[in-house]
C-alpha cells in the first residue's frame, strides 16, 4: 500500500453514503435501542444528520476535513451520550490530515485516534456492548493492512467487515456501560446500536473509496 492519497472526493462521497445508510436504517437504530436503551438513539441520529447538512448546505465543504468537521459539529451538537462520542470520533477522522483527502496511513491513524477519544471519554473496553466493540477491530484491521502495504481498497473493505462482525458480536454481550448497562440480561440478544452505526459508517467508508452506489446491509436485517 503507497502513501498516496484516497481518491479524490472521497470525504464528500462517504459523508453521503453514510448519510443515505443512516437514514435508511434510523428505525432499525430505533428500535435497537428501545429493546436494550431508552429509545432516542434513531431520533438523535436524525438530529445529528439534519444539523451536518444544515452547516453542509450554508457552506458546502472543499476538503476531506471540512466535511468531516460538518458531520462532527452535526453530532457534537447532539444530546445523550453517544452523539457526543460520535462527535468527538468524527472531530479525530477530521483531524487526520491536512491534505484535500487522507492517505491510507492517515486515515488508519484518525480511527486510531477516533477511538483512543471513545474510549478516554466513554470509559468503554472491547465487551462492554459499545461502539468500541466494532471501532476497535477495525482500527486494528486497518493499522495491520496499512503496515502490510495492502491494497487501500481491500484494506478498507477489511475493515468494514472487522467492524461489522464485532458489531453482530455484542448481540451475545451483556452491556457494561451506557444505558444498555442498566438492564442487564434483557439487552442480551440484541445487537449495540452504536456499534451498529459504527459498522455502518465504516462499511460507508470502504464503499466511498470504491465508488460503490450504497452498503450491503443485510447483516443488520439479519440481526434485528
Amino acid at each position: 500500500m503507497n502513501d498516496a492519497a484516497l481518491p479524490a472526493g472521497f470525504g464528500e462521497r462517504w459523508v453521503n453514503t453514510m448519510f443515505a445508510a443512516f437514514l435508511d436504517h434510523t428505525e432499525t437504530l430505533a428500535d435497537l435501542d428501545r429493546r436494550a436503551g431508552d429509545g432516542d438513539f434513531g431520533a438523535n441520529i436524525a438530529a445529528a444528520l439534519r444539523r451536518a447538512r444544515t452547516d453542509i448546505a450554508t457552506e458546502l465543504p472543499t476538503s476531506y476535513t471540512a466535511w468531516l468537521t460538518a458531520v462532527s459539529r452535526g453530532f457534537l451538537g447532539t444530546g445523550g451520550t453517544s452523539g457526543p462520542l460520535f462527535g468527538m470520533f468524527f472531530r479525530e477522522l477530521a483531524r487526520c490530515t491536512s491534505d484535500p483527502e487522507p492517505s491510507p496511513a492517515d486515515f488508519s491513524r484518525g480511527l486510531s485516534a477516533g477511538l483512543a477519544t471513545v474510549q478516554r471519554y466513554g470509559n468503554a473496553e472491547v465487551g462492554h456492548k459499545t461502539m468500541v466493540d466494532a471501532l476497535a477491530p477495525a482500527a486494528e484491521t486497518l493499522a495491520a493492512r496499512v503496515d502490510a502495504a495492502g491494497d487501500p481498497g481491500e484494506a478498507l473493505d477489511a475493515t468494514a467487515d472487522a467492524a461489522v462482525k464485532g458489531a453482530a458480536g455484542t448481540a451475545s454481550l451483556v452491556a457494561k456501560r451506557g444505558r444498555a448497562s442498566y438492564v442487564g440480561e434483557v439487552a442480551r440478544g440484541v445487537v449495540d446500536p452504536g456499534a451498529a452505526a459504527a459498522a455502518l459508517i465504516l462499511q460507508a467508508a470502504a464503499a466511498a473509496y470504491a465508488n460503490r452506489p450504497g452498503i450491503d446491509t443485510g447483516w443488520l436485517d439479519a440481526v434485528t
